[in-house]
């Protein structure tokens, strides 16, 4: 079974945040093993090379916390110490293998047939019965844990998978309207193509920008939004991109909502400002009082609200306002309410709210690329072995 329960990490501690896109995994695994299958969890854990590659033990726990029952952690992949822990389970007994992301050719661009010649996949595929893929968060990728299995093995899509794909198609096919589309974060450049798509359908009323995200629109556009901002918005925006959202908001700017003030860190305390009197050297850690406002009559007013990615930096106790607020206007609505990516979850999960929001998605790059009607790497494996079987 592949499951996506790529998590939230402390940089410091190297220690999970949260547990809560874990949690999502439970429902099919429980199945599993109340049909007493012997079953093996497959998933990965951040990327070679940063902070967050880390083994997957503490998930491991999590998932026994969960279900209430032992979900033994093996520290090998497909070598003798995983083989063997697989010939010796039990019937409705599970084990989860060693992050994916250890061996070389996982994260390889290439087709199902392909990765099902990897030396990962040949070496277990053979020990199995079955194909379960719940990893709906990662089913916008080609890789060998995602679709090489597919490809010879029997298989089926999680009760996750399902229940993602046919949530997400009522909020981005046929909403309720007014349909209202919040997205926030850091990553404002991957933003803008489905915003982009979703901009052009008549059924999409409005589009707000919360987060780093929020202003980086209104850097591409010329607005001052203090030299630390635009640091880091540098790092995730080039020439090109900023182009394609000046383009956006001359084509689709009625539909298009920025932030008008800020939130800043002055003398340890939080301190905000209206855009034009925002200090040249600072950087935005939140969304101010004003946006606030405006926002939350507009999600009030929605009868559909989609959300993904957090207003400010909610880690920091003072800017966790932005966050908080909105998602409390979500949950206040009586809107059909989808949020989306793992930070996300994580802070509605902190602030106990997670539960008010309609559906949770585990998507991220997943729920981008839905929004942009491409093809999903996961779903056109999962059909084209249903077509063999």
């Amino acid at each position: 079974m592949r499951v996506d329960i790529n998590s939230p990490v402390d940089a410091n501690t190297t220690n999970l945040k949260d547990g809560s896109k874990i949690a999502s995994s439970v429902p099919t695994i429980r199945e599993l093993m109340d049909r007493e299958a012997r079953t093996a969890i497959l998933a990965h854990q951040g990327r070679p090379g940063e902070y967050d590659f880390i083994p997957l033990n503490e998930h491991a726990k999590y998932l026994s916390q969960y279900l209430g029952r032992k979900v033994r952690y093996v520290n090998d992949l497909f070598g003798v110490h995983a083989r063997k822990a697989v010939g010796t389970l039990d019937n409705g007994e599970a084990i989860l293998l060693m992050n994916v992301r250890n061996f070389p050719g996982e994260q390889l661009k290439k087709q199902p047939h392909e990765h099902a010649k990897s030396e990962m996949v040949s070496t277990l595929a053979p020990l199995f019965d079955l194909f379960v893929n719940d990893a709906f968060a990662s089913a916008h990728r080609s890789h060998a844990s995602l679709v090489g299995f597919s490809h010879v093995l029997p298989s089926a899509a999680g009760r996750l998978m399902d229940k993602e794909m046919s949530s997400l198609s009522e909020v981005f096919q046929n909403p309720k309207r007014p349909a209202t589309y919040i997205f926030g974060g850091t990553k404002f450049a991957e933003a803008i193509p489905p915003m982009e798509r979703l901009a052009g359908f008549e059924h999409v009323d409005k589009i707000l920008l919360v987060g780093l995200a929020g202003y980086a629109c209104l850097w591409c556009l010329g607005r001052q939004v203090g030299s630390g901002t635009e640091e880091l918005i540098k790092k995730n925006v080039d020439e090109r991109a900023a182009s394609r959202a000046r383009a956006l908001i001359e084509k689709h700017g009625s539909k298009i909502h920025l932030p008008l003030d800020a939130a800043i860190e002055e003398d340890g305390t939080r301190r905000e400002y209206s855009l034009e009197e925002l200090p040249p050297d600072s950087s935005v850690l939140d969304i101010g009082a004003l946006t606030i406002t405006g926002f939350a009559a507009l999600i009030a007013g929605s009868k559909t609200v989609f959300m993904s990615g957090p207003a400010g930096v909610f880690e920091k106790e003072e800017f966790t306002t932005g966050t908080r607020e909105i998602f409390q206007a979500v949950v206040d609505s009586e809107a059909y309410s989808v949020i989306g990516g793992g930070h996300s979850s994580a802070a509605a999960n902190k602030f106990g709210m997670l539960d008010g929001f309609t559906y949770a998605s585990t998507g991220g790059g997943a729920i981008e690329r839905l929004m942009q009607g491409k093809e999903m790497p996961v779903i056109e494996a999962l059909r084209a072995s249903a077509r063999r079987i």
